[in-house]
């Protein structure tokens, strides 16, 4: 299994624009999904709780399921927020949300189980790697913003263990409708009633991590508050890393069955991947601060939606004055989609562009660029999408970058 397994393309690129950078060059660097924490910090009240924790000793060992008070405050916090009444019983804190999609694989999944999911979505064809499960990967359509839809899921729900969901869904920024979550809700559960009592469950993973950061007129759904008869086959992955912007503060969570959620705290007891209690106590002491969280919240997807915005509207220029490119609107999350439709162009080098990987690597060299292509995310390497992720880049960079775009496109032939 370990000498199968295959490397992220999103670290190998995001690996060459950091040697870039060292070297010097300016590049405007739209591939990691995180945030440059001089542009986003963390809640004040966040870093503060956590620098208190600290010095108040709290560096033991914490609970391996979360500490009490962390389990509580999102207990309520989700109950308040989200209108999912959970018990702290039922909710385990890990170090992020990754051990958590990890953990739910291993509980639910036997090896060669189907494992169904979207494409593009993130890192679900590693985690069936890693579980021994037969990945389905489901083509999804711009059409419908690479959101799957009941139609595409349906023929491969039968004798499948489990349907990896994500909203806003990483890569592309976009989120379910209502409509279409309800229907693929309504699949899972027609299929459940055809199972007998001896078969395993259809269940549905969750990954909502990023639920906070939708724009606009823009809402979140989830499957419980649409289908409360799914509660018992339904696993949230949640957390505070992105909506934060607190990717390295690690603190992540899981809820749903109490029956699952237990099996995945007795596998994460022997993993040890528990977040630091330190930053566990903090969280408990910052989710329950109501304005200190929206008013966070309100200034932070500001700037987000500012940066999307940028590049969004640069991109409808250069389509406006006849380049092959196009967005989609902002919806959600840290991310734009993007089409860049240069593949078959050959490059002043004279390099022919036959591949996502090829644009890639020459608008990181032309443009100073760095993006990710669609490719990286269990798509064809002939497809012309690309993810733009913009926590890690200033508004400036971004608004600097779209000239040598477009300098680029210029030079192709």
């Amino acid at each position: 299994m370990a000498g199968s397994l295959i490397g992220s393309e999103i670290i190998k690129i995001g690996n060459e624009v950091n040697e870039m950078i060292k070297k010097g060059e300016q590049i405007c660097n739209l591939t990691i999904g995180d945030f440059a924490p001089a542009i986003f910090p963390i809640p004040a009240e966040l870093a503060t709780g956590i620098t208190a924790a600290y010095h108040d000793h709290q560096t033991n060992y914490p609970p391996a399921n979360g500490v009490a008070e962390l389990r509580n405050a999102v207990a309520r916090f989700t109950t308040e927020r989200l209108g999912l009444t959970y018990s702290p019983n039922d909710i385990l804190v890990a170090g992020g949300s990754r051990p958590l999609i990890y953990a739910t694989y291993l509980a639910l999944v036997d090896p060669g189980d189907k494992v169904v999911f979207p494409i593009p979505s993130w890192n679900n064809n590693h985690y069936c790697h890693l579980a021994g499960a037969e990945a389905v990967l489901v083509e999804t359509r711009a059409e419908n913003n690479f959101m799957p839809t009941a139609a595409e899921v349906a023929p491969h729900l039968k004798g499948a263990t489990l349907l990896a969901l994500c909203s806003p869904l990483n890569p592309t920024g976009t989120v379910f409708s209502r409509e279409d979550l309800e229907q693929i809700c309504d699949l899972v559960i027609a299929e459940n009633q055809s199972r007998a009592a001896d078969e395993k469950p259809l269940y549905i993973m969750y990954d909502q991590i990023y639920w906070m950061l939708t724009f606009g007129e823009t809402r979140h759904y989830d499957p419980v508050n649409l289908r409360p008869e799914l509660r018992d086959y339904v696993v949230y992955i949640d957390g505070i890393s992105k909506c934060f912007a607190a990717t390295g503060v690690r603190v992540g969570y899981a809820f749903g069955p109490a029956g699952v959620i237990d099996k995945m705290k007795s596998i994460l007891g022997h993993v040890g991947a528990w977040a630091p209690k330190a930053e566990q106590v903090a969280t408990a002491a910052f989710l329950p601060q109501t304005a200190a969280v929206d008013d966070f919240l309100d200034d932070f997807k500001i700037k987000v939606q500012q940066s999307l915005n940028a590049l969004y509207h640069g991109l409808q220029e250069l389509k406006n004055a006849g380049y092959p490119v196009d967005a989609m609107v902002p919806m959600g999350a840290i991310y734009l989609t993007a089409q860049l439709n240069v593949l078959g162009k050959t490059t002043p080098a004279g390099q022919v562009l036959h591949t996502n990987k090829d644009i890639t690597f020459y608008l990181l060299s032309a443009a100073k660029l760095a993006l990710v292509p669609f490719g990286a995310f269990g798509t064809s390497d002939t497809s012309t999408w690309f993810r733009m992720s913009v926590g890690g880049a200033s508004l400036q960079s971004i608004e600097a970058a779209l000239p040598r775009l477009r300098k680029a496109l210029d030079a192709l032939r």
